[in-house]
């Protein structure tokens, strides 16, 4: 008798949980649609300020008056500093954070992991390494858009590997894993360049590369970036609905009608053009892809298409806001932006984990 008692006493409490969740589920979504469109316009505005903030900050000590007219017509010294110096590096911030920041919101509804971030697919250590090949022979040196286009024929070369494999069928985990090997071959292989080195100085242009940086970015590097990761974002908006298929497995996404194999091929390339056009503008700035989306995730309703567009304004939003603190916080310029957004993204990898065990 006291068993049964006691068994009752559980099933109730177990029922009255779930009614409070559903209850709570159901006030989410009558106030998710308002809330997610206030946070989107919220985060399109910090991204927006962060870089006029950003455009107007500097070491030359021009003010905010002489600056913008700098940029919209000829002032000498403070158009050459408005237009060739802040400029591509406040857009620049802009871009990079949208592209990382997508692209980490697709990779998690793609792999239906939590921990999922561009670094999983091997294209920002592939592009890294591309970079890297670029500066060890000499290459970059006879154009200013040879570099890039070595970071992104890297990144290009990981993503027809991982779409080789997708063309096969491979499960996400077979994926995953080969992402991994990917990004541990590039990583070796740049440390390989790293020790044969021809000189200081070459290894030196190496390593501040490899950090992570918008400093010294000029007009030509937000060229190359700009379209392409526009262009690469825009494929992973396109393969949204299918992500959010996917949600429920991938027999239940066949049993919709939605070509799986399709939506994996275009977020492999959306991210490899994304991530590519990044690390070729700023280096390697890691985390982006993975704080954002976790961050913004509560607010829309855990669903994939709506996560990508909040997750390019927030990621653009958080790495101009990183580097304006980079700026106050080292102005001599020791201080680089893919070093700050590590010291900030690894303590949250780690709690990130800790909350997914005590969920298991």
């Amino acid at each position: 008798m006291g068993g049964t008692i006691e068994q009752t006493a559980v099933e109730r409490r177990s029922a009255s949980r779930a009614d409070t969740k559903a209850f709570t589920a159901q006030v989410f979504h009558v106030v998710r649609v308002p809330l997610a469109r206030h946070m989107t316009l919220l985060l399109t505005l910090l991204a927006l300020l962060f870089a006029a903030i950003s455009f107007f900050i500097g070491p030359s000590g021009l003010d905010i008056g002489t600056v913008a007219a700098g940029l919209f017509s000829d002032h000498g010294t403070a158009s050459v500093i408005a237009r060739d110096i802040r400029l591509p590096r406040a857009a620049l911030a802009l871009f990079v954070g949208g592209a990382l920041g997508a692209s980490g919101a697709a990779l998690q509804g793609l792999f239906r992991n939590p921990l999922a971030e561009p670094g999983v697919t091997g294209v920002t250590s592939s592009a890294g390494l591309g970079a890297v090949i670029a500066l060890y022979f000499g290459f970059a040196s006879l154009s200013p858009a040879v570099l890039p286009l070595c970071a992104i024929a890297g990144a290009l070369c990981s993503a027809a590997i991982l779409y080789v494999l997708s063309l096969r069928g491979v499960s996400v985990t077979a994926l995953i894993l080969a992402g991994v090997a990917i990004a541990s071959l590039a990583t070796a292989l740049t440390a390989l360049a790293l020790s044969l080195a021809p000189n200081a100085y070459a290894m030196s242009e190496m390593v501040l590369w490899m950090m992570g940086s918008l400093k010294d970015r000029t007009l030509a590097d937000l060229y190359f970036a700009a379209p392409l990761s526009l262009a690469g974002v825009a494929l992973l908006a396109v393969s949204a609905r299918g992500l959010d298929a996917l949600t429920l497995g991938e027999d239940a996404a066949h049993s919709l009608g939605v070509n799986v194999g399709a939506v994996r091929r275009r977020v492999v390339f959306g991210v490899a053009l994304a991530t590519g056009a990044a690390t070729a503008a700023a280096g390697a700035v890691s985390f982006v892809g993975l704080v954002v989306p976790h961050l913004l995730r509560p607010f829309y309703g855990y669903e994939p298409a709506r996560l990508i567009l909040p997750s390019a304004l927030g990621g653009a939003a958080l790495v101009a806001a990183s580097d304006i603190a980079v700026r106050l916080i080292a102005p001599d310029g020791q201080l680089l932006l893919g070093v700050l957004t590590a010291m900030l993204g690894a303590p949250f990898f780690l709690w990130l984990i800790l909350n997914l065990r005590r969920g298991q």
